[in-house]
């Protein structure tokens, strides 16, 4: 069970459990039961290819599934809250639904599969009495046990029993490997088996065995009962996904060099014959593999149930009341256990093995493909937010996704066709019912800010003539000396790199006319085209006003090209003319009137020392800029010119603070994600006799960038603050109009 702790509910389980519940799913039924019979019908390279296709959908949707667990606090419902707390739920509730009742009808299938371990006792039976036995004399009862022992000790003991049959199971593995080849010819048999057969049933087949690699998501429905979901999900369901890759090209290889064609097609339990003491030892295996699988899915089918009724996902308020409530300090899911293995029932009444089969592939596939497009989504729209402690490739994660669908249409179009418009109909309804959930156009918001970002840089750059959810930098900087010196460029490249939107004015003090009309559009062209050689989202343009000033308040109430409003200000001055602050000091209370963070870059004539890092220093005064600070060297840190590059925090407190003021700090670091480790930070107590400036000149005088806070008073008392500074090179001065907020997630409820 779990514990409490407050409020908040800690888990009890680690990685084993997520590993154990995933390996004991994906070599369950279809292991023992349909693989003698697809390398039958289509040959060793046949089931290879069903094998390694399954793994091109499974293996990208372990990684997503990996990736957005370790950049979210994962609580109870698996895949559900995953997909709930990325896409909204909406379309969470929608997609859970589906995964749910796969997961349900998973406890069906995996307790059909348990009674056919009893074929001997089935065929020994038909020929006492002269008729067949129904399947469901065992399945029902083999369900109703399970149901016993989660109902009533919970998924405590449904993991300790899971670690039973997973020994029991291992042991039935290497006694099948242990075991010799039923025909004397292995030439013989190679020359039949080491083939590619009946290609145009390969999808049927496919469809039958897909469930076997399912099994990979099964740890993630524990999430509600790990310690620390982020490092067990990923861990645990890498290692089960590559685990059972392994072992199902090994019982391939082992089926081909040991079995003839006939004898893999006209018998579902030939690993018996092979294996050592196989007349015993399979059928073990076979009740461990499917009991287990069974246990498993009847630990996570109904988690995610009780997670949808969490959100109030079902019309009525009594019917979510019923399935959410918890039993037990844990909140074990008993009502929702209830429902579910009453749905399991009446699938196991139905009994036909493979019919059920394919309907786990077309839920499961539905499931696998929006988890994959999820995590691509996140990589196109690049929210500052999204910050995975273990990262995927987009490439990856959009193929999967394209080939789910693929498959799917492959499989049966008819069905496919059908199942996406059930999909559809159950959306619209939770939609209509809950209205002010998040829905279908804002899970592509960030996607579309920077596919707006990204065309509107490519018909400049080529001479062609929404609420934001989360905040992200939508930078301006307006400077005269954009053909003198180049670093504010730089600075506004590398703000607008990936997470940020960035726009910089060229500024021509003069009267608008034709001739500074003539002269700004060839002064922009000379800008745009010394800049194409770089990787830069900077869209540039130009301004002409009378002042600085009149620009400057032009500038501000410029409409962002990202579509959002513009939220910071940037100025430059040259740190060799501290004559040049005096019109920055000027026009700041001018941009603070706009509620913009202002941000004054100092620059010097050295080059940029990118491997030194990035220096961040707060003080006492920086209450309000401290989590801009460290999120901009962040966003700054990702351009290429700073991949091999660091951040270093500097801290200046009191020496009886020391202590706290260290641990608050890996407390953010360790909350946010926040690319700093903790070796890399530094707490400062100035003595009697040294300063701030003193400080920060040791021991960040050969730093790449230096960012430094400011507050207002600085600008009125203290202007001699920003050319204080000497031994550094360049300094960026970071005022916050607000307070931001750098955690990774926003509930995607309408609250935040």
């Amino acid at each position: 069970m779990s514990s409490k702790t407050g409020n908040k509910i800690i888990g009890k389980f680690g990685t084993a459990p997520v590993f154990f519940t995933s390996i004991s799913t994906i070599l369950g039924a279809i292991l023992f039961l349909r693989f003698g019979y697809a390398v039958g019908n289509m040959g060793f390279w046949g089931a290879v290819g069903i094998i390694l296709l399954g793994h091109c959908i499974t293996i990208p949707t372990a990684l997503a599934i990996s990736e957005i667990a370790t950049n979210t606090r994962v609580e109870g419902g698996g895949e559900y809250f995953i997909i709930s707390r990325s896409f909204g739920l909406n379309i969470g509730s929608t997609i859970g639904i589906a995964l749910y009742f796969a997961q349900t009808v998973s406890i069906a299938f995996y307790s059909i599969a348990f009674a056919e371990s009893f074929s001997p006792f089935f065929e020994w039976f038909s020929t006492f009495a002269g008729f067949d036995l129904p399947r469901q004399v065992i399945s029902l009862p083999a369900l109703g046990f399970i149901a016993f022992i989660v109902l009533r000790k919970g998924s405590g003991s449904g993991m300790k029993a899971l670690y039973i049959v997973c020994g029991i199971l291992l042991a039935a593995l290497l006694c099948f490997f242990a075991g010799d080849s039923l025909t004397a010819d292995d030439s013989a048999v190679k020359a039949r088996n080491f083939g590619f057969y009946n290609g145009s049933q390969f999808f049927v087949w496919f469809a039958i065995c897909f469930p076997a690699f399912t099994g990979m998501t099964a740890g993630v429905g524990l999430s509600g009962d790990l310690k620390n979901p982020g490092k067990s999900i990923p861990l645990g369901t890498m290692c089960g996904t590559i685990t059972g890759l392994v072992i199902y090209l090994l019982v391939v290889w082992k089926f081909s060099v040991s079995v003839s064609q006939d004898d893999l097609i006209g018998d579902q339990l030939v690993m018996s014959k092979i294996a050592f003491w196989g007349s015993f030892i399979i059928p073990v295996g076979l009740m461990a593999s499917t009991f287990s699988s069974a246990m498993g899915s009847a630990m996570v089918a109904p988690r995610t149930l009780q997670a949808l009724a969490v959100d109030r996902t079902f019309p009525l308020r009594r019917i979510n009341l019923l399935l959410a409530k918890g039993k037990g300090a844990g909140r074990e899911p008993y009502n929702a256990s209830l429902v579910s293995f009453l749905i399991g029932a009446v699938f196991v009444l139905a009994g036909d093995i493979n019919a059920v089969a394919q309907v786990i592939s077309m839920f499961f596939l539905i499931t696998y493909g929006t988890l994959c497009l999820i995590s691509f989504l996140n990589h196109f729209g690049s929210p500052p937010s999204y910050r995975p402690r273990f990262r995927s490739k987009w490439y990856l994660s959009l193929g999967g996704f394209l080939l789910s669908v693929l498959v799917m249409f492959k499989i049966d179009a008819f069905y496919t066709i059908t199942a996406y418009v059930l999909i559809v109909i159950i959306y619209l309804f939770i939609e209509h019912t809950h209205k002010d959930q998040k829905g279908l156009v804002s899970i592509f918001r960030g996607a579309l800010f920077q596919l707006n970002r990204r065309i509107q840089v490519f018909i400049q750059k080529h001479q062609s003539k929404i609420d934001n959810e989360e905040w992200r930098p939508a930078t301006v900087c307006i400077s005269a000396h954009s053909f003198e010196r180049d670093k504010a460029l730089d600075m506004m490249e590398w703000i607008s790199y990936r997470h940020g939107f960035g726009t910089y004015f060229h500024f021509i003090e003069a009267f608008y006319n034709k001739e500074t009309s003539r002269q700004s559009r060839e002064l922009l062209r000379r800008l745009i085209d010394s800049r194409k050689d770089r990787r830069s989202a900077l869209y540039i343009d130009t301004m002409i006003s009378p002042s600085y000033r009149s620009a400057i308040a032009q500038v501000i109430q410029t409409p962002s090209i990202s579509g959002m409003e513009n939220n910071m200000a940037l100025f430059e001055f040259d740190k060799n003319r501290p004559e040049e602050l005096q019109p920055v000091f000027d026009n700041i209370p001018l941009v603070k009137d706009g509620n913009f963070d202002v941000c004054v870059f100092a620059g010097s004539s050295s080059s940029v020392r990118y491997r030194n890092g990035i220096h961040v220093w707060i003080t006492a005064a920086d209450e309000h800029n401290a989590n801009l600070m460290i999120l901009l060297g962040y966003i700054i840190m990702t351009h290429p010119d700073w991949r091999k590059s660091f951040i270093k925090l500097f801290h200046i407190c009191a020496e009886a603070e020391k202590e706290k003021t260290k641990s608050e700090i890996e407390n953010r670091i360790a909350e946010d994600r926040l690319p700093i480790t903790l070796t890399n930070i530094e707490i400062i107590t100035l003595s009697n006799d040294m300063t701030f400036y003193e400080a920060a000149g040791e021991h960040s005088k050969h730093a790449g960038l230096v960012i430094i806070g400011f507050n207002d008073d600085t600008v009125k008392k203290h202007p001699e603050f920003f050319t204080s500074f000497d031994p550094l090179s360049d300094i960026l001065f970071v005022n916050s109009s607000t307070t931001k907020h750098t955690a990774d997630f926003r509930a995607q409820t309408g609250k935040t």
